[in-house]
């Protein structure tokens, strides 16, 4: 909507500057020219403005979700060797901790 009432300001203006150089000898031959350069330079800019806002929100909205996409990719490439090593040891005791518990729960999903 905005593209189509910049494009109709922009032709308009052009129109009259072309009825202006017939009306006038003076005028300067390269002027339909750099407004319709201008023009679609203006129209361009516009639209990527447009694209850059939709881009820019859609990246806010999803923030959260790739933040902790991110964060689960590292755990997985970082902690599973790690509490692998002790997994062994863990699955041979009878009494575990809290910690030791939520290591065994981890690797579980994780695997």
């Amino acid at each position: 909507m905005a593209i189509s009432a910049t494009l109709t300001r922009i032709v308009s203006s052009i129109v009259k500057v072309v009825s202006t150089k017939e009306d006038s000898t003076t005028s300067v031959p390269h002027q339909p020219r750099r407004g319709i350069l201008l023009s679609t330079i203006f129209v361009a800019a516009d639209s990527q403005t447009d694209l850059l806002q939709k881009y820019l929100k859609k990246s806010e909205e999803n923030k959260s979700k790739y933040d902790k996409e991110r964060l689960d990719s590292y755990y997985k490439r970082n902690y599973k060797d790690y509490f692998g090593f002790s997994e062994g040891a863990l699955k041979e005791k009878k009494d575990l901790t809290e910690s030791e518990k939520g290591i065994l729960e981890w690797l579980e999903a994780n695997k």
